[in-house]
This record gives C-alpha cells, structure tokens and sequence, in this order.
C-alpha cells in the first residue's frame, strides 16, 4: 500500500471527513492493513481565508502555504499528494513543479468520474474564485460536458454559507439554501449536480429529483484506488512534474 499525503486544514472538518472516508474506504478493499496517511494543516490566516473566499480577493497568497506542505509531506515520505478543496486546485501544476512525487488532481478525478458514467449536462457549484479561475468550465468543455452556474445573487449567499463552514460558524438553515440553489437547476432542467466546493461536504442534501454528487467523495475514492494500487472504471492517471 502506497502512503498518502494530504494537504489539509482547508478547512478542518473537510479534511476530517476526508480523512474518514480515505480510511474506511480502503478497509473495504482489505482489513489486513490500515492505510498510511500523513496530514499536514496548512497554517493559513484567517484573514486570508476570508479574503478569499467572502471577497474573492487574494487567493494568490495562498500558494507559498501549499507549495511548503506539499515539501513537508514529501520528506516526511508520502508517496504522493492529495488536497481536498477545489478552489486551490487552481494552484495544481504549481504544487506538482516543487515536489518529485505525483500529486492527484480532483478535477482529473471527477472528470473520469463523469465521463464514465455519460454524464454530459450538470449544474456546477463552486466558490466564486474556482468559476473565476474558470479551470472546472475549461475543462469540462473540453471534455464535452455541458455546464450552468448559479446567478450572481445566489453566488453571494454560497459565499457566506461556505466561509461559515470553513469557520466553523454555520447553522442547519443553511442545508435549506443550498437545496434552494439547487432548486434553480431543478427549474432549468438539470439533473445532475456536481458540488465543486469540498467544503459543501457537510451539507450535502438529498433532492427527489437531482443526483447530487459530492467532490471530495470522489477524491477520496480516487485516494483509495491509489493507496491500494487497484483500478477502477474510471481511475485516473496521476500528474506529476
């Protein structure tokens, strides 16, 4: 079994359940081991959390935190990196030119994930400055999957219910909004959801009529196929430098 390493804190109780999901997913494949995971929380500031992720402001200031965890992990003897939040993948092939192992790329996982099950149409959840940096919307397009994302105003209210979450700062109506912003798509015709926000992990909803599928599921089964060295229908190929 390979050793994972993850770069976390982004927020904490992602990486928690990120952390859970990689561990009972790989005691589904065999019980004779317990996987080998190593966890770095990233340091950040809250002030730079929240300028980014309120404002959209900044989000460059992250990338010296990500680059000195992805350095950490590798000399503590990971044999390759995960991050499980989609708006820093923005910062993927950075990370990937600074270590000499292969850091796994969620929107490469979710790709494969949709692809394998003919998923052409969806309603894209993001944090502003993920559909800013536009890296989903490209490479959905290339891929020739079809996309919509919310309107201006419920933008604004994701913003504040995912900065609560990564602050430990929300509150059970905020389930209710999200299922209201998924409504929209309902109205549009949409049928499937992807929450591109792995912060959203905490409020994933049910809805009669949508499959909502859930990013840092799909990164941590993605973990598990490679910390067991198993292929999957839709196992992705690991980038590294």
């Amino acid at each position: 079994m390979k050793t994972v390493g993850i770069i976390g804190g982004l927020g904490p109780e992602t990486t928690t359940e990120f952390y859970l999901s990689v561990v009972f997913g790989c005691a589904r494949i065999t019980k004779e081991h317990r996987p080998s995971i190593l966890i770095w929380n990233v340091p950040l500031p809250y002030e730079v959390e929240e300028a980014a992720l309120v404002r959209g402001a900044q989000v460059e200031r992250y990338l010296p935190f990500l680059v000195d965890a992805a350095r950490r992990l590798e000399a503590g003897g990971a044999d390759f990196l995960v991050m499980p939040c989609n708006t820093l993948h923005r910062f993927v092939n950075e990370i990937r030119s600074t270590v000499n192992i292969p850091v796994l790329s969620i929107v490469e996982a979710v790709l494969a994930f949709l692809q394998a099950r003919e998923i052409n149409d969806i309603g894209l959840i993001a944090t502003a400055i993920t559909l800013e940096s536009g890296f989903y919307q490209e490479s959905l397009t290339k891929s020739g999957i079809k996309f919509r994302t919310p309107d201006e105003f419920q933008q604004a209210k994701l913003a504040k219910m995912i900065y609560g979450l990564v602050s430990n700062r929300y509150a059970n109506h905020q389930r209710q909004e999200l299922i209201e912003v998924i409504d929209e798509f309902d109205r549009q015709g949409v049928r499937t959801i992807l929450l591109a926000c792995t912060d959203l992990q905490a409020l994933v909803p049910h809805h009669p009529r949508m499959q909502i599928f859930d990013t840092m599921q799909i990164l941590a089964d993605a973990t598990v196929a490679e910390i067991c060295e198993i292929a999957t229908d839709w196992h992705v190929i690991i980038g590294c430098k």
